[in-house]
């Protein structure tokens, strides 16, 4: 017989990176509606405080740019919160742009920082600590680009796969561990970034009516539902994996 699944996650102590606003901060709250413990982290103190108050939260302000801020950000959550359990690693996008040679020295450098340096920064300190309590989640919070390359974003483009592919080879080393390590793939969510990509709502709309299979933009709850899945105890056997969430969109079969 079937039975409500019971996520597992009540009393877990939780960092969303990103989580401010837009898909961080849905996964953020989904994670809070669990009973999880959350620590929401952004740059914008005042975002970051009217975030973590909404869902009953911890705020900390932190830029995945200063990788140096790191070690102090996840003090700040043990302190608040207690050891970390699950870690979702989400920054914002960086620049987009027509040209995919267009980009400066300093915008590819600090898409590699944001990207990839800095939830490499996270995890080599959380791991540890999850591997001794035999229990983790960390989960990415990639793009659909990883699967089929976007020409507007060609700073996600030539980033974002090498995480997934770092996680890929921790996910081994871990498994036996009770620690798991995978990626969510967004298609096109009704984000800030989405609309200002797109150049507004209503342009956003027409292009998913028109291209995405099931007709229209992803919500951020959709979003948030996969994420926090992936974050808990029933996911104990999906590992160093990613999944789609983009409506049908993404045409390859991998």
């Amino acid at each position: 017989m079937m039975h409500r699944v019971d996520l597992g996650l009540d009393g877990k102590v939780a960092l969303v990176t990103g989580g401010s606003k837009g898909i961080g901060f849905g996964i953020a709250a989904g994670l809070a509606a669990e009973g999880a413990r959350v620590a929401v982290a952004a740059r914008d103190p005042r975002r970051v405080r009217e975030a973590a108050e909404e869902i009953g939260g911890h705020g900390i302000v932190f830029d995945s740019a200063d990788l140096d801020a790191v070690p102090a950000a996840i003090a700040d959550v043990e302190s608040e919160l207690g050891p970390i359990d699950v870690y979702v690693a989400n920054t914002g996008g960086p620049p987009a742009g027509d040209d995919p040679l267009g980009f400066s020295r300093e915008q590819w450098e600090e898409a590699h920082r944001t990207l990839v340096l800095s939830p490499i920064a996270f995890i080599e300190r959380l791991l540890p600590g999850m591997r001794e309590r035999g229990w983790g989640r960390v989960v990415g919070v990639s793009s659909s680009a990883v699967r089929e390359p976007i020409a507007s974003i060609q700073l996600s483009n030539a980033h974002r796969p090498g995480v997934i592919a770092a996680f890929k080879v921790l996910a081994k080393r871990v498994a036996a561990d009770g620690v798991t390590l995978n990626s969510v793939l967004p298609g096109r969510i009704a984000t800030e970034r989405t609309i200002a990509t797109s150049g507004s709502l209503e342009a956003a709309e027409a292009a998913a009516r028109e291209q995405v299979p099931v007709g229209r933009l992803g919500s951020v709850d959709e979003m948030a539902a996969a994420a926090v899945f992936l974050c808990s105890a029933p996911a104990s056997y999906i590992t160093g994996t990613t999944l789609l969430v983009d409506g049908g969109l993404t045409a390859g079969w991998l």
